[in-house]
């Protein structure tokens, strides 16, 4: 039996180690019933943000997009996340309302991100016409609303954890963040796989989303809408007071927030190293994302027509590839909420490179069997990339400006994004057309990213 005093001394050596490294534990140990209520709520953001990466290629090429306009599909998302979410990281830090200040905002965004969930995947239904200027900007809007309400319904989640997790348990609260995450992905990855199986058509008249797509949506919003609520009424903020006490702030002072622009200039060295990070590391996220499907339908099914069996098998083949990283990154989370704080540099450069090498391995393969077990090594990364810039991020901080530093974080994951939609209108021509070149790309992005770790300092 440890002895309470055994147990001071501990507690006591823990915090010695954390200020060494300039890590802060004033805040109190939460019970874990907490920690669970404010991360469960992830499963539905999830099958949300994977529905989007896993459908979204097949869905604008099924209504008639041309592979080359691809990258307008994926701009607008990021572009409105960049003004969005500061914004929202602004204002609730001063949001303080009997609800909380964070959990209001999710309150709004949950059953917005629903609605635009169930209208999305009938884009093709309504009588627009194929490759029609009105579905393609009816399915430009419909996926730009998601991504932006998606990411509004994530930010609390995020600032929940920076607002409320010690340095001691602040591994366990982000892995069990991304835990969450990956359960609601590989479900939403595996629905259209599922369904097919079932019976249902994975095919559709020329034009129009499959039903199986269709079904995989109105099932993620559902899900999204009861996750969401259950962490809405578990979760309790702390009130200003308390806040400020917990973090060391004059609570009034709290109360007014400085401007993004004061903070930008203020922000910690970190928060600029991390960007450099994010910038090569999500072109190479976005890259798989928009390229990945149409690479193994030519690769493996020998196909680029969207309206063909092959390619609707190609979509659905990535689906299950999503659902088999998810489970691996589910894992690797289990082994990381258990790695100590000081060593995140060097399992943060050990996921890109892990990133990067199943990027190579599905750009070029011929063999989906391949293709899914590298994607083991993907999930790794995309754990990394979801988990330590942030969990690095809020060490770095002092709890006075939380949401507002992690809404303008929010730019190093929109950015980057915005840069590869553009530069893909020049490069994808110049590769002739390949969307395998178009990954190969994304992963010598990936492999700069895990080297320019070596420059992040972490810490007050």
């Amino acid at each position: 039996m440890l002895k309470a005093s055994d147990a001071s001394f501990r507690k006591a050596k823990s915090m010695e180690k954390g200020k060494t490294f300039g890590l802060d534990n004033s805040l109190p140990t939460l019970p874990m019933k907490t920690i669970f209520a404010m991360t469960f709520g992830c499963i539905g953001v999830n099958m949300a943000f994977t529905l989007q990466g896993s459908q979204m290629s097949r869905i604008t090429q099924t209504i008639g997009v041309n592979p080359n306009n691809l990258g307008w599909f994926f701009l607008l998302p990021p572009l409105l996340g960049m003004f969005v979410q500061p914004l929202l990281g602004k204002y609730s830090d001063s949001t303080w309302t009997k609800w909380g200040r964070r959990i209001p905002y999710l309150l709004v965004g949950a059953p917005i991100t629903v609605v635009v969930m169930v209208l999305l995947p009938f884009t093709g239904s309504f009588g627009f016409g194929y490759g029609s200027m009105t579905a393609l900007i009816y399915a430009a809007i419909a996926i730009a609303l998601m991504d932006l309400f998606s990411n509004v319904c994530l930010a609390p989640y995020k600032m929940l954890a920076g607002d409320m997790v010690n340095e001691d348990q602040k591994n366990i609260a982000w892995s069990w963040q991304q835990i969450f995450s990956y359960a609601g992905g590989i479900l939403a990855a595996l629905l259209p796989f599922i369904l097919t199986k079932l019976g249902m058509q994975n095919t559709a008249p020329k034009g129009q989303v499959p039903s199986t797509v269709i079904w995989a949506y109105l099932i993620g919003a559902a899900m999204l809408l009861i996750t969401s609520l259950i962490t809405i009424f578990n979760v309790k903020e702390y009130d200003p007071d308390t806040y400020a006490k917990y973090h060391k702030l004059d609570a009034k002072k709290q109360k007014v927030t400085p401007s993004l622009w004061k903070l930008i200039k203020k922000a910690p060295r970190s928060f600029w190293e991390l960007s450099v990070v994010q910038l090569f590391s999500w072109i190479g996220i976005m890259y798989t994302w928009t390229y990945a499907t149409g690479a193994m339908a030519n690769n493996i099914w020998h196909t680029t027509n969207p309206a063909s069996a092959g390619f609707q098998a190609a979509g659905n083949w990535y689906g299950v590839m999503t659902a088999f990283y998810s489970v691996a990154a589910l894992l690797w989370g289990l082994f990381y909420s258990k790695t100590k704080a000081t060593k995140r540099k060097f399992w943060y450069s050990f996921g890109l490179f892990a990133d990067a090498i199943s990027i190579i391995i599905v750009s070029l393969t011929g063999n989906q069997w391949i293709a899914l077990f590298a994607f083991a090594l993907y999930g790794i990364g995309n754990f990394t990339i979801n988990t330590l810039p942030f969990a690095m991020l809020t060490t770095s901080l002092d709890g006075q400006s939380n949401g507002s530093y992690l809404g303008l974080f929010n730019i190093a994951v929109c950015l980057p994004q915005i840069i590869g939609s553009l530069a893909s209108f020049i490069i994808f021509p110049m590769v002739g057309n390949s969307q395998s070149m178009m990954m190969i790309i994304g992963f010598v992005a990936m492999v700069i990213g895990g080297f320019s770790v070596a420059i992040v300092h972490e810490g007050k």
